[in-house]
Formats: structure tokens, C-alpha cells, sequence
């Protein structure tokens, strides 16, 4: 093998350690986001109304989700730098930051859904060839908000434990919980969204509420097995016997957390944005994203667990003061996920025609969920190098580049692009998410130039 080469491939421990960290959050990612799926093909084999509205309402609820996981994000970088250091004191005062973010989140979700769900949800509906009807959509949408407003506190506080359990190398109990309240979700579900066994016919109001179960189901397992698990969960003790955070930790964290939550909520708002210009071109536009985006999520979980991989393994290091081994795994860790993005994006492309085929649609919203996906398809690699890049910058602190890197990248390029092709010219939807896709590429000469520049190593947790 030629030495040039060497540098990116890692030797046999390195590989069992990469695949013991990824295989657990891989395994509950197919898995979450395949019963995803089925739960999306159930809602869209009612109609493509009722899949129009939880698409709509689900693309709102996306940004309250990643405003949690940026919100404990900051946290999350210390908690993995104070476990590779040794040190439980410093894993439980991240805990205690984590719920006060997870609180505010909450709250501050919940009044801008109770306030002005409806308009939101109004943003996204236009006139389109297909002729569906608007205002069912929209009454759909608002059903199926009303109801799913419930699951988001416990979704908060179980993230509280699953992250932080994977942050301390315990993968495999999130998995566990992930993958038993999907079950539980996917079986609810055909209970209640299609009447079954003598439950009654609730239709989307039906997916909501087996969502909500499924979330305090999850928020249960993770909390449970913790307490009862001390040995391995040291950090665990006496967590909650006071909220007290030592200043100078609040005030780190702040300052490194409060530009990644920011990234989380701007560009999850950003993804709403671009999904509102792509939904100009008519309804059956998001009912094709709909399917598209689902699909493709199940996809995405390669390069999306290898983000994880790369924070949980090289913040690791970076907090044991192992820096060059550090560096060189990282470079190893994004070799191995472009690489498997690449035959990810071959097969996805090769089976986008048969998904769309298991919805209750029209053909025409069919043919452009194909289209979608392939170029989604194309895409992957792309992304799979961005996301390694991203999280690489994040396990060192460089939480103000990720920021800068993400999220700003989003509305300074992607939205700007999206907008005035969708405004101003009649570039039909699938060519316009090419190009705005397609320009994501400049993100990979950045991410690239910062990643050689080394800044991003850094142990943040050596004066603690």
C-alpha cells in the first residue's frame, strides 16, 4: 500500500474501537429513522393531505429538536473532556447545565407554537398543479401540532441522559431505549392511525399521540438504567442533590455553547426557510420533499453516526492530553466516513425509485420524490466530509468557526440562492435544489483548509 495513503487507514484496534463507538448510534439511527419511515409511508397511505400537514408541523418541530441538542452541545463538549480526564464532579456539573438549557428550551418552544403555530404552518402551503386541498392540510397540521406540543419535555430531559451517556463511551443503553420507543411507536401507530383491535380511527391526531408514549417511554429507560447503575455511571450520584455549577465552568460553557446553540436553531431554522422557497413551487413540492427527506434521513444515518464518532473519540483524547493521536485518528475517522458515504450514495440512488411506490400519492408527486432523492444521493459524500469536519472543530472548542462554518454558510449562501431562484426565475424545483445543494462544496474546501490548520486542538478541560 503506498505510504501516502497510510496515514488515512488505521490498523486493526483502531478500526474495533472506531466500529464499538459508531455501530451502537448507527444501529439506533437505521433503526429510529427506518420505523420513521414506516410511520411517514402509514400517515402517507391515508392521504397526501394528511402527510402534507405532519410533514409541515414536523419540519417546525425539527428546530425545537436540534435547539436541544445545540443547547446541550456545549455541555457535551466538556462532559466528554472531564470523562477522558477521569473526573465525575466535572461530568455531573455538565448535567446540571443541561437542564437548564433543556428547561429554557421548552418553554420558550411552547410559547411560539401556542402563539403562532398556525401562521407557521400557513407559510407553507401554496397553490400547486395538483389541485390538493389547502385547508384540510392546514387543519391536519394544526390536529396533529395541538397533540405533539406534549412529547417535547420529555424528549428534553431524556436527551439530558442519552447524551451524556454516550459522551462517557455507554452507547449502547441509548440505542437500547432508542430502538424500543420507536417499536413502541410503530406499533401505536397502526393501532391509532388506522383503527386496529378496536382502537378507534384517530389518523394523524393517532401519530401524535403514539409519538408522545414513545417519547416517555424513551425518557424512561435512559433515566432508570442510570440510577441504577452507579459503578458505571459514577457521575450519577447525588446529580440532582443540588443545581449549583461552579462559575467558571457556566461561563466556559457559555461562551463555547452559546455559538452552537445558536448554529443549531439558525440552521434548522435555515433547512424551515429553504424548505418554504422550495414549497412556492406548489403542495405536492412538500409532499415530494416529504418522502424524499424521509428516505434519505435513513440514509444519512452513516455519516451522521460517524459525526458522532469523530466528537466522542476525539474529544476523548483531546480531554486525556493525547493530541497527535488525536489528530491523526481524526483524519483517519473522516477517511473512513467519505469512504463509506460513497457506497451509501450508490445504493440510495439505485433503490430512490422504489420508495416513493410504498405512498398512497399521485404519480407526478412519485416522480419527483425520485428525482429528489438522487440528487440527495449525489450529495452524500459531500455531506459526509462536512459533518466529520464539523463535529472534528466542535470536539476542540471552536465552537465560534462551527458556528460561522454552519449555520451562517446557510443563510449567507444557501437561502440567498434558494430565495431568488425561487422568486425571481421559473428553474424548476428539482434543478434549484441542485444547485443550492450543489453549492455546499465550497463548505468542503473550508472545512478543509480549517482542519489543516490545526486550531481545533485543544484540551479544554486541563485547568478544571
Amino acid at each position: 500500500m503506498p505510504s501516502r495513503w497510510s496515514k488515512y487507514i488505521g490498523d486493526r484496534a483502531f478500526y474495533r474501537r472506531l466500529f464499538a463507538v459508531m455501530l451502537p448510534v448507527l444501529l439506533q439511527n437505521v433503526i429510529t429513522n427506518f420505523v420513521s419511515l414506516l410511520d411517514n409511508v402509514m400517515v402517507g397511505r391515508v392521504g397526501t393531505e394528511q402527510m402534507s400537514g405532519v410533514a409541515i408541523v414536523n419540519q417546525l418541530l425539527f428546530v425545537f429538536n436540534l435547539c436541544i441538542f445545540g443547547g446541550l452541545a456545549g455541555a457535551g463538549i466538556f462532559t466528554a473532556q472531564f470523562h477522558g480526564k477521569g473526573d465525575p464532579k466535572g461530568v455531573r456539573d455538565t448535567m446540571r447545565l443541561k437542564l437548564f438549557m433543556a428547561v429554557a428550551s421548552v418553554v420558550l418552544f411552547l410559547a411560539i407554537f401556542l402563539t403562532a403555530g398556525g401562521p407557521l404552518i400557513r407559510l407553507f402551503l401554496h397553490e400547486g398543479e395538483e389541485s390538493l386541498d389547502l385547508e384540510a392540510t392546514f387543519q391536519y397540521g394544526k390536529d396533529y401540532l395541538a397533540v405533539m406540543l406534549w412529547q417535547m419535555a420529555p424528549f428534553a430531559f431524556g436527551q439530558i441522559y442519552a447524551s451524556t451517556l454516550r459522551e462517557t463511551g455507554e452507547t449502547a443503553l441509548p440505542m437500547t431505549a432508542g430502538v424500543v420507543a420507536t417499536l413502541v411507536n410503530l406499533c401505536l401507530n397502526y393501532l391509532l392511525i388506522f383503527g386496529k383491535f378496536g382502537f378507534p380511527t384517530l389518523g394523524v391526531v393517532g401519530a401524535a399521540i403514539a409519538t408522545v408514549i414513545a417519547r416517555f417511554v424513551e425518557m424512561l429507560i435512559v433515566v432508570i438504567w442510570t440510577h441504577l447503575h452507579t459503578k458505571r455511571c459514577p457521575y450519577i450520584e447525588g446529580v440532582w442533590r443540588t443545581l449549583r455549577v461552579p462559575m467558571a465552568l457556566t461561563r466556559q460553557t457559555a461562551i463555547m455553547g452559546a455559538p452552537l446553540l445558536a448554529n443549531e436553531v439558525l440552521w434548522s431554522g435555515g433547512m424551515a426557510v429553504l424548505n418554504q422557497c422550495y414549497s412556492l413551487r406548489g403542495l405536492e413540492v412538500v409532499s415530494a420533499f416529504n418522502i424524499s427527506t424521509t428516505a434519505s434521513n435513513l440514509f444519512f444515518c452513516s455519516f451522521l453516526a460517524m459525526g458522532t464518532t469523530v466528537s466522542i473519540i476525539v474529544g476523548q483524547h483531546l480531554g486525556a492530553g493525547d493530541l497527535e493521536r488525536a489528530v491523526d485518528e481524526d483524519r483517519k475517522l473522516i477517511a473512513f466516513a467519505v469512504a463509506m458515504s460513497v457506497g451509501v450514495g450508490i445504493v440510495m440512488y439505485t433503490v430512490s425509485p422504489v420508495i416513493p411506490l410504498l405512498y398512497n400519492t399521485t404519480d407526478a408527486v412519485r416522480a419527483l420524490a425520485v428525482r429528489l432523492l438522487r440528487v440527495a444521493a449525489i450529495m452524500v459524500p459531500i455531506n459526509a466530509y462536512i459533518n466529520s469536519a464539523y463535529f472534528t472543530l466542535r470536539s476542540g472548542g471552536k465552537t465560534i468557526i462551527t458556528f460561522l462554518f454552519d449555520s451562517c454558510y446557510v443563510w449567507v449562501i444557501s437561502i440567498p440562492a434558494a430565495f431568488l431562484l425561487s422568486r425571481f426565475t421559473a428553474m424548476p424545483v428539482v434543478e434549484m435544489y441542485f444547485v443550492v445543494e450543489g453549492l455546499n462544496f465550497i463548505k468542503v474546501v473550508i472545512g478543509a483548509l480549517m482542519l489543516r490548520s490545526r486550531r481545533w486542538v485543544n484540551n479544554l478541560v486541563e485547568q478544571h
